[in-house]
């Protein structure tokens, strides 16, 4: 029961984490925000200059008049540009916001993927029923159906058997056992060669790795309860 509360823990302090990263991402980005639109010049204060300038001074001349008109247009284009400006600044620090927040929780995602891909290779696979079909060449894990060829069913067969016993086969033992010969008489690589068949003819590499264990200096095994193992 302690494998299941630490990985209940260890999700909850990732989300934890991923929700704190995320409020982080956005107070910082709206304080930037806050900052840049703060401090950024008025959009009227070129106008408002210019309109100064009318107040203050005596303007009569046709030239004067035709030069300040000139200067409110380019005031009223100043302030217009200034505000598609605004409105490019925040829709890219909305697209900033959303690109930091994915990428955020995709790294999450990544790192608790990364941690349960860890506690099963640590734990190996669970598994809750292997039926083997030597007539039909097929093998259920798990309700998993596995088409082999005959050759793996047999290697398949082969382990099985020896993990009812709580034995561990070595390669030379697994060929002896399928060709009918003496183990002495065997090549360990043979029996090596029908598990690297077996293990690609299921096809799924994490299943295959850890559902056919390799013992160190002593051979293989099935690493699954005994009970749950059936054969017809």
């Amino acid at each position: 029961m302690l494998a299941p509360i630490s990985s209940d823990t260890d999700s909850r302090k990732v989300s934890r984490v991923a929700i704190l990263g995320i409020v982080a991402i956005v107070a910082i980005l709206l304080v930037a925000a806050v900052l840049l639109f703060v401090n950024l010049p008025d959009a009227n204060a070129f106008n408002a200059r210019v309109e100064q300038i009318f107040v203050e001074n005596d303007l009569t001349t046709q030239a004067e008049i035709k030069l300040l008109e000139i200067l409110a247009q380019s005031g009223t284009s100043f302030a217009e540009t200034l505000t598609s400006y605004r409105m490019v600044i925040f829709v890219l620090l909305v697209f900033a916001t959303a690109l930091l927040v994915a990428a955020l929780v995709f790294l999450v995602t990544i790192i608790a993927l990364n941690r349960r891909m860890s506690e099963i290779e640590k734990r190996g696979i669970e598994v809750s029923s292997l039926l083997i079909s030597r007539a039909e060449n097929t093998v259920y894990l798990n309700n998993m159906e596995f088409k082999l060829t005959p050759a793996a069913i047999e290697t398949l067969s082969v382990l099985a058997e020896a993990r009812l016993d709580d034995d561990v086969m070595s390669g030379a033992e697994i060929e002896a056992v399928i060709s009918g010969r003496n183990a002495s008489d065997c090549d360990e690589a043979a029996g090596a060669t029908r598990i690297k068949r077996l293990r690609d003819t299921l096809g799924n590499q994490m299943v295959s790795e850890l559902l056919v264990k390799n013992i160190a200096r002593k051979g293989y095994m099935l690493s699954c309860p005994r009970d749950v193992i059936k054969m017809v």
